[in-house]
């Protein structure tokens, strides 16, 4: 009789202790998925890989691209021309050059393409064609103007400076007489700058700057390439 009433305690004591085992287990793992979940909830620290990668990623596709020139309605590339192709949704077939001597331009996919004689627009048109023959299909291509080539002029004669001249950026195709005197440094003292002739492709013209100066006479472009002299006074 001792004996099972020791056996029952001893199973009892045994299913209590077992009961208070499981509970405790399950109460451990509620905190741990607590825990978890907070930690989750909790903000990255500013140095995290996601954070930095997605900035990252900002910086990217912010970048800056080279400023373009406005130019002037129906501009004409020609030969040393600096331009930016780009080419919408395709990155990689992103350019900036200049035209060679041969006014042709190293494109993407396509090799060297002649594009002087051709406006920013046309130009734009030649390599959507040329792209979507056999590599794209609907492409969307932007020309844009970056650096005009190297515009001289010639100033020699009465004037204090004679020698060659770049075209100002700003008027890339030609600048007034008077502008360009100025940029030589004015007329010397024994000037007649009613003697001026200029050269252009193999022909010469006369024009009075004196009459023009007064407003008595149609302003007068000195174009790239020309040869201005200015004349010797006889008094």
């Amino acid at each position: 009789m001792n004996s099972s009433r020791f056996f029952h305690s001893f199973v009892s004591s045994t299913t209590r202790l077992a009961l208070v085992l499981i509970s405790c287990a399950m109460a451990l793992g509620a905190f741990a998925q607590t825990t978890t979940a907070a930690d989750q909830s909790l903000p990255q620290p500013r140095g995290s890989s996601s954070q930095t990668s997605s900035s990252n990623e900002r910086a990217v596709s912010s970048a800056p691209s080279l400023p373009t020139l406005s130019a002037p309605t129906g501009y004409v590339l020609s030969a040393n021309d600096q331009v930016t192709v780009e080419v919408f949704g395709e990155e990689d077939l992103r350019t900036n050059g200049r035209l060679n001597g041969e006014g042709n331009l190293s494109v993407p996919l396509l090799g060297s393409i002649h594009l002087a004689g051709l406006t920013l627009s046309q130009a734009a048109s030649r390599l959507t064609d040329l792209y979507g023959r056999d590599y794209l299909v609907n492409p969307k291509v932007n020309v844009m103007l970056i650096g005009y080539a190297k515009r001289r002029f010639t100033m020699l004669g009465q004037i204090n400076r004679p020698g060659s001249y770049e075209m100002p950026d700003g008027s890339p195709e030609g600048i007034d007489l008077l502008e360009a005197i100025a940029m030589a440094g004015g007329y010397t003292r024994i000037a007649a700058p009613e003697k001026i002739s200029v050269r252009r492709d193999g022909q010469v013209m006369r024009v009075d700057a004196k009459r023009q100066a007064r407003g008595g006479h149609a302003a007068f472009t000195v174009r790239p390439g020309d040869t201005v002299t200015v004349g010797e006074s006889l008094f």
